[in-house]
């Protein structure tokens, strides 16, 4: 493929010869002759001395003394990589064209157009899978779920009765789409009566959903992710969680029942969130943090258990890590006292 034929997908400026042929893709530090490569962070420049790839991706800014490499520059070179990467490593199909013999298709389930069903899948009456959707080995679609165009179910995925998925989303191997909400009435005897969870799971389009998720259906009416949301493996979703469009979300993330969070939030690993909050859009919420009450000015940035807003969680820490050294000027201190009291 000719450095050109890349520029034109990803709509970047040549520098140098249009006409080189690019067999390969690395990254900058590991690409050899006739690899493209780029450079989207900082940290990585130094590599731009030593690289051996023959041509980079880089900023309509960047600069460099090199003349033997060609340039494509982009507005923004990551995304422009991601275009690139695309064009010339199509992504295998999961699944192979047509039904597999082993997979039970219930005679009340409707498949679209060109729907392709792997081995030992499972869809149950009333299910209805949209045109070009791909359902991999052993996935299972309860009665009346719904999904749309061009989505992508991986193995192993289970998705409970009436659910509804949008078109484009993949939802990768391990996940649980539906399971019933963590709900139980304490009794007076000291056990518990489960709550009914007869709502559902509503997903909406261009949704992806990692390995391993649990998103729990509502008690009543529907725990939703909205459209754009990605989400990486090992989150748990409770009932009746509301997660607004084009919010990230990264592992290992809890987000307790009727919680709602805004659009365009940036969550990292390992965040704790309590039940019923409200996060306003455009939060951002740094890894471990514990958020134990609503955020609702949009646009903050909070870290910390429980969390705090940046710059108060960085002047608390300042003043924590300060303790060692105030309490033995303290303790110098009281000897002090006490030595000129004739204490000691």
């Amino acid at each position: 493929m000719k450095v050109s034929e890349v520029a034109a997908v990803i709509g970047a400026k040549v520098e140098g010869n249009a006409d080189l042929e690019i067999s390969g893709i690395g990254k900058i530090e590991e690409a050899g002759p006739g690899d493209i490569s780029f450079l989207a962070n900082q940290k990585y420049a130094k590599y731009v001395a030593t690289t051996r790839a023959s041509a980079l991706i880089v900023s309509e800014e960047f600069r460099t003394d090199r003349r033997d490499i060609v340039l494509l520059r982009a507005k923004d070179p990551y995304v422009s990589f991601v275009f690139a990467l695309r064009k010339m490593l199509p992504a295998a199909e999961p699944v192979p064209e047509g039904v597999h013999p082993t997979a039970y298709v219930s005679p009340a389930a409707s498949l679209g157009k060109s729907v392709r069903v792997g081995p030992f899948v499972s869809v149950n009456a009333g299910a209805r899978v949209g045109d070009g959707t791909a359902l991999a080995d052993h996935v299972v679609l309860g009665e009346d779920v719904v999904i749309g165009e061009r989505s992508t179910i991986y193995p192993n995925v289970t998705v409970y009765r009436g659910c509804k998925i949008g078109s484009g989303v993949t939802i990768h191997s391990g996940t649980v789409i539906g399971s019933d909400g963590f709900g139980f009435a304490p009794k007076g005897d000291g056990t518990y009566e489960k709550i009914p969870q007869l709502g559902i799971v509503e997903i909406e389009d261009d949704v992806e959903i990692g390995s391993n998720c649990s998103v729990d259906r509502a008690t009543l009416g529907e725990t939703k992710i909205c459209r754009g949301c990605k989400i990486d493996n090992l989150v748990q979703v409770a009932h009746n969680v509301v997660i607004g469009a084009n919010t990230v979300i990264a592992a290992q993330t809890g987000i307790s029942g009727s919680t709602k969070i805004g659009k365009n939030c940036m969550i990292a690993g390992q965040v704790g969130f309590a039940g019923h909050l409200e996060i306003a859009d455009n939060t951002s919420i740094g890894a471990q943090s514990g958020i134990s009450k609503s955020i609702k000015d949009p646009g903050t940035l909070y870290f910390g258990s429980p969390a705090k807003e940046i710059h108060e969680a960085k002047r608390i820490d300042a003043a924590v890590r300060m303790l060692p050294k105030i309490i033995q000027e303290f303790t110098t201190l009281q000897h002090e006292v006490k030595r000129l009291k004739g204490d000691e």
